[in-house]
């Protein structure tokens, strides 16, 4: 867990700090009115603090995810994050298209987590029930706010739904993972992530999404 820009975000291990290029002059990134992702990613690559945060903050959550639907448990969904953001430290005068840093981070997360996994053991990872709930768009058996019991039958429901989501194939567990990420990821960083055409990703989001809303009320 690191602190950007003023906020905690989960999973990014701690922060890498800015390259720097010795020599160079750009424009501090908080005196430009509307920067855009080239203006970001150059103002990091040239040492403003600011600018790396920024992009810290936008796409730690989708490296985290990332790392999490590989079946990573905490601490290795930590290491694998971190790397990935040392990778960008490295590599950063390599990616040439801004627009596309979400998709070289996404690879750079599955990378890092095959190679992790290549090593040798994995952790079966928990995490937050209620961002599936959400996604689906469905109640699952009650409304917990209007329980007296609300907290034990909010954590009887979270449980159906991870004994029901672990249930799933293994692609479908790992594509709803990497889906969940907030802000939610472009198809083509989801591509990128899981290695899969784009235009499977929607259907097959819904074939997964399906299975998963058929199980919870045939338990319900």
């Amino acid at each position: 867990m690191c602190h950007t820009g003023g906020r905690r975000v989960t999973g990014c291990g701690a922060l890498v700090a800015a390259p720097r290029h010795p020599g160079a002059s750009v424009l501090p990134f908080e005196t430009m009115a509307e920067p855009d992702n080239a203006h970001v990613l150059r103002a990091a690559a040239d040492g403003d603090q600011k600018a790396w945060e920024s992009i810290v903050d936008r796409y730690a959550n989708l490296v985290w995810s990332v790392a999490r639907s590989f079946q990573l448990g905490q601490s290795d969904a930590a290491d694998v994050s971190q790397a990935t953001w040392l990778r960008l430290v490295e590599h950063i005068d390599d990616v040439r298209d801004a627009d596309k840093l979400g998709s070289w981070l996404a690879t750079t997360a599955r990378r890092e987590a095959i190679a992790l996994l290549r090593k040798g053991g994995r952790d079966v990872p928990a995490g937050a029930a209620a961002d599936f709930v959400e996604h689906l768009g469905v109640q699952v058996g009650f409304d917990a706010a209007d329980e007296p019991d609300a907290g034990v039958l909010r954590d009887e429901r979270d449980a159906a739904l991870w004994h029901e989501f672990r249930a799933l194939s293994g692609q479908c567990q790992q594509l709803l993972r990497v889906l969940i990420a907030d802000p939610q990821p472009s198809y083509a960083e989801v591509s990128a992530a899981l290695d899969v055409p784009i235009g499977s990703i929607g259907p097959t989001r819904q074939r997964c999404l399906g299975t998963l809303r058929r199980r919870l009320a045939a338990s319900i």
